[in-house]
C-alpha cells in the first residue's frame, strides 16, 4: 500500500562489505518477525547465504571493471513496503513485495523479500544486490528513484485490489500520521488481529490461546462471557462482540480442528465498490442487536441491490436459473485455472532463477572448492576463502536435491525464464478480469438464491440438526 524511500547501505566506518551486509539481512530475516523464515522469498540468490552472494558478486564487478570505491561504496539498497492491517494476508504481501522488487529492477539485481507480522501492519523488507546478476554493472539510485518506485508499487496494488496512498506527503512522517487518522485500526480490529495471529501458532486449548494474547499485550477477563481488552482500549470487548468468526464458540470449534478459521479483513476506504453487493439479511441483523433505524436503511438497501441484480441478469441474457448456474460455474473454472497456471509458471521461474544462480556459483567457485580439498579441508584456508566454499556447498546440495545427471545450460534456462515471464504477464489480465466476472455473478447468484429461498445442502442439515 505504501513505500518509503529507497536507503542505500554503505559499508560505513569499521566494517568490513561481508559484516555490512549481513547485518542488515540478519536483522530482515529475523525467524520471529518472518514466521521462523516461512515468509522469506528470494531472486537470484539464496537467502541463507545471500550476504557470502553479495559479497562475491562485489568481488566479481571490481575484478571485471576495475573500479573501487572507499568506505561511502552502496553495497545493496532496502525498500521498506507496509499495508493496511487487514486488508491482505501475509504470503500475499510477500507475493507483491517480490513483483515489486522484480519489476522495479528489471531481474537484473539479486533481491530477498521478508515479510514482517510482529507489528499491526504487514510490512516487507526488500533488499537487493548493489551489483547486476551478471557482475558488470551496478544499480543507480536516480533522481527521483523513490517517486518511480511508489507509482509502480501503487500500479501493482492497484492490479491486485489493493488500497494506496492517493496523495502521499513530500515528506517523511510516522506510519500513522502518513496513513491518516481514518486509516487506523480500532481497538476491535486489533483484538481480531490477535485472536488471528494467536490462532496461527495452533494453540492446543482455549487456555493456551489467552496466553498467546496475553503475551502479546491483550488483558483477558474470563468469566460467564470472556472479554478482551487491546492496548489503549477504555472497555473490555465481549469475543462475541467481535462477530461470528470471533466468539469463544466459534474459536473453540477452530482450535478443535471443527471448523476452518476466516479472518474479517478490513475494508480499505478507497476500495471502489463492486455494481452488485450481497443483500442484507435483515432479520438476523435485528438478532445481532441492530436497531429499527438499520433496518429502514437496510430495506432500501435490498431494493437498490435486488433491481441490480435483476438488470444484470437482464443484461447478460441469464433469466433461466440452470443458465445462470452454469455460468457461474463456467466463471469460477476460468478464475481457478487461471489462478492454477499462474501458480505453477511463477514456480518454475523462481526455480529457473534459482538454478541459474548456482550454476553460476558453482561455476565460479569450483577452482577455489578444489583447492581447498587438495588443502585437506585446511581450516586456515577455509577462514580464508569461507565465502566462495559456503557458496559452492550450497550450489552442490541444490543439484543434489534436484537430482540432476547433467547440469542444464543457462542459456537453455534463460530462454525459458523469459517466455515463462511472458506467459504469465498475459495470463495476469486475463487473471484479474475473470476475478472481478467471477465475484459479480457469484453475487448474483447468491442474491437470486436468497430470494427464491433456495439454500446450500450444509445449512439445511445445519437447521435440521438444530431442530433435533
Amino acid at each position: 500500500m505504501a513505500t518509503t524511500r529507497i536507503m542505500p547501505l554503505h559499508i560505513g566506518k569499521g566494517r568490513t562489505v561481508s559484516k555490512a551486509v549481513s547485518d542488515i539481512i540478519d536483522y530482515v530475516e529475523n525467524p520471529q518477525k518472518t514466521e521462523n523464515g516461512k515468509l522469506i522469498s528470494c531472486y537470484g540468490c539464496d537467502s541463507r547465504t545471500a550476504d557470502a552472494e553479495f559479497v562475491l558478486a562485489k568481488r566479481e564487478y571490481i575484478t571485471k571493471t576495475g573500479r573501487v570505491r572507499g568506505a561511502d561504496d552502496v553495497i545493496a539498497y532496502h525498500l521498506r513496503q507496509s499495508f493496511v492491517p487487514g486488508e491482505i494476508t501475509p504470503e500475499e504481501a510477500n507475493h507483491i513485495g517480490c513483483e515489486l522488487a522484480k519489476r522495479f529492477t528489471k531481474g537484473n539485481n539479486a533481491f530477498v523479500v521478508c515479510t514482517h507480522t510482529d507489528k499491526a501492519h504487514i510490512h516487507n523488507h526488500i533488499i537487493w544486490n548493489a551489483v547486476t546478476v551478471d557482475c558488470d554493472r551496478k544499480f543507480r539510485n536516480f533522481w527521483g528513484s523513490t517517486k518511480a518506485v511508489r507509482r509502480l508499487n501503487d500500479t501493482i496494488c492497484i492490479e491486485n485490489g489493493l488500497s494506496i496512498v492517493e496523495n502521499p506527503k513530500p515528506h517523511g512522517k510516522s506510519y500513522n500520521k502518513w496513513l491518516g487518522d481514518a486509516a487506523k485500526p480500532s481497538h476491535r480490529e486489533l483484538l481480531r488481529m490477535a485472536i488471528d495471529n494467536a490462532l496461527a501458532q495452533k494453540p492446543e486449548s482455549l487456555k493456551a490461546l489467552f496466553l498467546l494474547l496475553q503475551e502479546a499485550g491483550i488483558q483477558v477477563k474470563t468469566g460467564k462471557v470472556t472479554s478482551l481488552m487491546a492496548p489503549g482500549q477504555k472497555r473490555f470487548a465481549r469475543m462475541d462482540t467481535l462477530g461470528e468468526e470471533y466468539s469463544e464458540t466459534a474459536v473453540a470449534a477452530v482450535i478443535t480442528g471443527d471448523k476452518i478459521h476466516m479472518t474479517q479483513k478490513r475494508k480499505p476506504a478507497q476500495q471502489e465498490k463492486m455494481g452488485v453487493n450481497l443483500l442484507v439479511d435483515i432479520q438476523a441483523k435485528l438478532q445481532d442487536g441492530k436497531g429499527a433505524g438499520y433496518a429502514r436503511w437496510a430495506k432500501v438497501f435490498n431494493l437498490k441491490q435486488m433491481a441490480k441484480t435483476m438488470n444484470y441478469l437482464s443484461e447478460h441474457g441469464l433469466l433461466e436459473y440452470e443458465v445462470l448456474e452454469k455460468k457461474a460455474q463456467a466463471a469460477t473454472e476460468r478464475y481457478n485455472a487461471l489462478a492454477a497456471q499462474i501458480k505453477s509458471a511463477e514456480n518454475r521461474i523462481a526455480e529457473i532463477a534459482m538454478l541459474r544462480t548456482q550454476i553460476i556459483n558453482y561455476s565460479k567457485t569450483r577452482e577455489v572448492y578444489a583447492a581447498y580439498r587438495k588443502a585437506g579441508y585446511s581450516k586456515k584456508f577455509l577462514a580464508e576463502h569461507e565465502a566462495d566454499i559456503l557458496l559452492h556447498k550450497a550450489a552442490k546440495k541444490a543439484f543434489d536435491e534436484f537430482g540432476f545427471e547433467k547440469l542444464p545450460r543457462v542459456k537453455e534456462l534463460q530462454a525459458e525464464y523469459t517466455a515463462l515471464l511472458e506467459e504469465k504477464k498475459k495470463a495476469y489480465g486475463d487473471y484479474r478480469q475473470a476475478r472481478q466476472e467471477m465475484q459479480e455473478i457469484l453475487t448474483v447468484k447468491e442474491n437470486v438464491d436468497r430470494l427464491m429461498g433456495i439454500e446450500d445442502a450444509d445449512t439445511e442439515k445445519e437447521k435440521e440438526h438444530g431442530l433435533r
